[in-house]
């Protein structure tokens, strides 16, 4: 055990990950030793930030927390947090289930862990993080909650109101992280084409983006989150335009049958998901598309998933995930629909379509070879140094192995020629 190291562990997605480089940085600047993920955790106190998404996600964020319950137990950690989404929506049934946790904070006041360690809360550092990813690329989150309605989703009950943080606030902490070295940059929010409706009465989210991207030594941008309905368009002509945004667009569609669309009261119909797909590829060429497919919600019937595994082979997406549907309580459909689709059939459904998708992921690679493409190193083995193109997001995405004829700079952009073709990867030389 270290005397006055704490570790951070960050469960869910980029959005919480973002949280915990904020907690880190006002940690570190009260004195503390701060690791992230540790693979061996040793400090004297851990931190846990947990999600609360879905079943899985829960059941991960549970076991987690209660495997350090028993190291604390065991005398090998002094004090134990917990903060986050499943914090924020159960923070009275696990304060009661988990008695070893010191103190639960939820989504948004885990400032109040701070003042609890007899600290203080350093305002002029709001805009700053410690980051934990190579420190050539962030995320950035540009804002908190969603005002969608979703029937299966339960974000909104923790997260609250859509809120879009100020245009020029985002601006500064672009420029604070570029001076620190980061070239690259992933766009997050639970729904990015939202933004600034609330704030700004439309939608900005195409001026934040050429905003962002005036900003020198911004080199790349990558939108992640999207939401198909009421898409602003205008964010088109800047991926065309400008060269540091990426021509990659990650938006969830979740299904396709009018059916299923209008259960998930998703507020689009199948010919507008077709024909909003048809202008991204038209608008951008060469634009690679990320999408999530729900399978297995209530009432999808055999025809439906045919349906989606229809579209998926036409579509023909770059970058495709599919899971299945988690009955979530408090939803709409927690209070109109029961889970109907027994879960094996759900389970059969989803590797069904991540068969169809390796296929595609496949060809769609196999189309780059003797293509020349910018990659952005951001780490080495043994054997390869890994790099990512402008179509590739890191965790989620596809790596480039380059082997080792010559020495390269991790957080540097080179050319390379892709020679070979994976399913999920490619291989390139200089």
């Amino acid at each position: 055990m270290i005397k006055n190291k704490i570790d951070i562990i960050t469960l869910g997605c980029s959005k919480n990950l973002v949280d915990s480089e904020r907690l880190m940085r006002q940690l570190v600047a009260n004195g503390y030793i701060t690791e992230h993920d540790a693979e061996k955790p040793r400090g004297e106190i851990a931190v846990i930030n947990t999600c609360g998404f879905i079943g899985d996600a829960k059941e991960e964020s549970v076991n987690m927390i209660l495997s350090f319950a028993e190291a604390k137990k065991a005398k090998k950690l002094k004090k134990l947090y917990v903060m986050g989404c499943l914090s924020e929506r159960y923070r009275q049934e696990l304060t009661e289930e988990i008695p070893e946790v010191d103190k639960f904070y939820g989504k948004f006041d885990w400032q109040a862990l701070i003042a609890d360690l007899g600290k203080s809360y350093h305002q002029y550092l709001e805009l700053e993080r410690t980051i934990s990813t190579p420190p050539h690329y962030a995320y950035l989150k540009i804002s908190e909650g969603c005002d969608r309605t979703c029937a299966y989703c339960s974000i909104p009950l923790i997260t609250g109101k859509y809120v879009s943080r100020p245009m020029e606030e985002i601006e500064e902490e672009v420029r604070r992280l570029v001076a620190e070295g980061v070239k690259e940059f992933q766009f997050i929010a639970q729904d990015l084409t939202y933004y600034g409706l609330d704030r700004y009465k439309s939608m900005k989210l195409p001026e934040l983006v050429e905003r962002i991207s005036d900003i020198q030594g911004v080199d790349w941008i990558r939108l992640h989150y999207a939401y198909p309905a009421h898409f602003p368009m205008d964010l088109l002509r800047v991926m065309r335009e400008r060269e540091n945004v990426c021509n990659y667009l990650d938006i969830a569609l979740q299904h396709i049958s009018d059916n299923m669309l209008k259960k998930m009261r998703r507020n689009i119909t199948k010919q507008e998901t077709i024909d909003l797909i048809r202008r991204f590829r038209e608008e951008v060429p060469g634009i690679h598309l990320r999408t999530t497919m729900m399978v297995g919600h209530p009432g999808e019937t055999e025809q439906d998933f045919r349906e989606m595994v229809d579209f998926v082979r036409e579509t023909r997406f770059e970058r495709l995930g599919a899971f299945p549907y988690s009955h979530e309580e408090g939803t709409y459909n927690d209070k109109h629909y029961s889970d109907d689709v027994p879960a094996e059939v759900k389970q059969e459904r989803m590797n069904t379509l991540m068969d169809i998708q390796e296929e595609i992921a496949l060809s769609v690679n196999e189309s780059k070879v003797g293509k020349t493409l910018k990659v952005i190193i951001d780490w080495e083995d043994p054997d390869y140094f890994i790099g990512r193109t402008e179509f590739d997001s890191p965790d989620v995405d596809g790596e480039v192995l380059i082997g080792k004829k010559k020495p390269l700079k991790v957080g540097e952009f080179y050319n390379v020629k892709i020679d070979a073709a994976l399913p999920f990867d490619l291989t390139a030389v200089i």
